[in-house]
């Protein structure tokens, strides 16, 4: 059964990877980090044509984080303000866990992300 469940994971990351590297033209390796913050740019709705601040960006990636561990268990998403940023209250702590744990999480929420949003669909 876990076997099963590591061939589906990495079957599901590759075409996580596939679709960043067809859909935005990136060459060369491609960072969760940049997947995070692309996935933050969805969730805020108005990343095109915006000159965004570092703060801004941060922000960004934190409400990413935020979305996609929701499912989770870890946030529970808690409203908008009048910006119409997303904002979320801390349920569970997983800073505790230990950096593989923390990254394979991270990669396990991006992939059921994408798959919720039906963006893997046609890969």
């Amino acid at each position: 059964m876990k076997k099963e469940f590591i061939r589906e994971f990495h079957i599901n990351w590759n075409k996580v990877i596939l679709y960043i590297r067809n859909n935005f033209y990136i060459r060369g390796k491609i960072s969760s980090i940049g997947i995070i913050y692309l996935i933050g740019i969805q969730v805020l709705g108005k990343g095109k044509n915006r000159f965004l601040k570092k703060e801004d960006k941060i922000n960004i990636l934190h409400i990413a984080i935020c979305r996609i561990l929701e499912p989770f268990g870890y946030y529970v998403f808690i409203g908008r303000d009048r910006e119409g940023w997303p904002h979320y209250l801390l349920k569970k702590n997983y800073f505790f866990l230990k950096k593989e744990e923390k990254y394979f999480l991270i990669k396990k929420a991006i992939i059921r992300y994408m798959i919720e949003e039906n963006i893997l669909d046609d890969i």
